[in-house]
């Protein structure tokens, strides 16, 4: 068992850059798998037994635990961080919709996500108690499932959606493109990346999860030492320009050890999601049981 590759789910973007390292240069032995729509979907895939660890968005997996209903054990707990910076979240609607003027023209509008669950979903409820919207229930008027990015942006055009938010570099070039327009921005209160264990791996205590985050270490060790490197490399496989490319490394910071979770982030978190409404006080796991030590 312990032989085999770990299957790892992540996010197709900029932030996966310390991970492809580790696997390129300090033999990180897993399979790892793309996740193009998300968080939310690497939720799903958990708890289906399709991978073994996920790294996401904060505020998905801790939704995703938090919540009444989940079958089980849930499937999955945090074992670690990715990212110590906060996400910026652009807030964008279509090319020719002159009637979005503004944050707060969006009040009562549709509101476009990748998933129910996921980070774009989770954020429209923060972006909502920030403005104000939730005390009299007229946030959004309808809440449009639209899987991946790509259906996001042709949504806010044909009028599907009114508007989406998804990380501001992997939305900049469709900006300077012109397909789709900026409407603002929201930053998440806590760090933005996390990393989970399905609960069969945290029960078992396998090694190969300690493993694994001496090498995404080494990972990010050279991520930093490397900077040259990181833009080629997320300029000419990942679809970003070299000036995004280097821009987006000024703003990031990954920790010098993957292991852990801070408590005060989690707790943090949660009062916010439970505050927005995404979270109900009582329902779902205790903030003590969502992180576990591997």
């Amino acid at each position: 068992m312990s032989s085999e590759a770990l299957r790892i789910g992540f996010v197709p973007e900029h932030f996966s850059t310390p991970l492809h390292f580790a696997q390129k240069h300090y033999g990180l032995h897993a399979t790892l798998i793309p996740f193009p729509s998300g968080t939310g979907h690497m939720v799903t895939a958990i708890r289906a037994g399709e991978i073994d660890i996920g790294i996401g968005l904060t505020e998905g997996w801790i939704a995703g635990l938090g919540k009444e209903g989940f079958e089980g054990d849930g499937g999955y707990r945090l074992v670690g961080t990715y990212v110590d910076t906060p996400l910026c979240w652009a807030i964008s609607t279509g090319a020719q919709r002159s009637e979005i003027t503004s944050v707060a023209s969006l009040k009562g509008s549709k509101i476009g996500v990748s998933r129910i669950g996921s980070g774009s979903y989770v954020m429209g409820f923060v972006l909502a108690d920030q403005q104000g919207w939730l005390a009299d229930k007229t946030h959004f008027s309808d809440t449009v499932v639209l899987h991946n990015f790509e259906n996001l942006r042709n949504a806010v055009n044909s009028g599907e959606a009114d508007f989406f938010m998804w990380e501001h570099f992997t939305s900049k070039k469709y900006y300077d493109s012109g397909e789709i327009r900026r409407v603002g921005e929201i930053y998440t209160p806590w760090s933005s990346w996390k990393i989970v264990a399905s609960t069969k791996l945290t029960k078992s205590g396998d090694a190969r999860v300690q493993t694994l985050f001496e090498k995404l270490d080494q990972g990010i060790k050279h991520f930093n030492e490397h900077q040259d490197e990181a833009a080629e490399y997320i300029s000419t496989e990942l679809g970003y320009t070299e000036p995004d490319a280097r821009e987006w490394l000024k703003t990031v910071k990954f920790p010098a050890h993957t292991e852990g979770v801070k408590d005060e982030v989690v707790r943090n978190c949660v009062s916010v999601l439970r505050k927005a409404g995404v979270l109900v006080e009582g329902k779902g796991l205790d903030v003590d049981a969502m992180v576990v030590k591997v």
